[in-house]
């Protein structure tokens, strides 16, 4: 797990991301309960997306953002991962706020598993739970 800043003690909202070329799911948790709830999927590219992802941010005002970084299943790096981490880099250049990368193998899997019905925003669920279940 990569942190781009430093999460403080007792932060307790977060918002989620999972990255895609065309998508961007989008979760809301927090650390009291550690469970998430699926936002609108941001479905734009350059410019509008980096407004509704922004947008979305200044709504939420969360502590901390967490990304899922998507790696082959062996753990090897792939063209995706590097790409999910840039979008990790910029996150926390715009915003300032501390970014965490998770690993995300089979979120989207488990996501159509369960029959979501926005794939997107379910994974970033996934990935937001994966991440509150670590904290202590």
């Amino acid at each position: 797990m990569t942190t781009w800043g430093v999460v403080r003690a007792g932060a307790q909202c977060f918002l989620a991301f999972d990255w895609g070329e065309r998508r961007v799911g989008m979760a809301s948790g927090n650390a009291i309960t550690r469970t998430a709830t699926p936002l609108p999927t941001v479905d734009a590219q350059g410019d509008a997306r980096w407004q509704r992802l922004l947008a979305a941010i200044a709504q939420w005002q969360p502590d901390a953002l967490v990304v899922g970084v998507p790696y082959h299943p062996d753990g090897a790096a792939h063209a995706h991962t590097q790409r999910a981490q840039r979008f990790a880099r910029q996150l926390h250049g715009r915003t300032g706020l501390p970014v965490v990368e998770v690993d995300e193998r089979y979120s989207s899997t488990e996501a159509h598993a369960l029959g979501a019905k926005d794939a997107d925003a379910a994974a970033a669920c996934i990935i937001l739970e994966q991440y509150l279940r670590s904290l202590p």
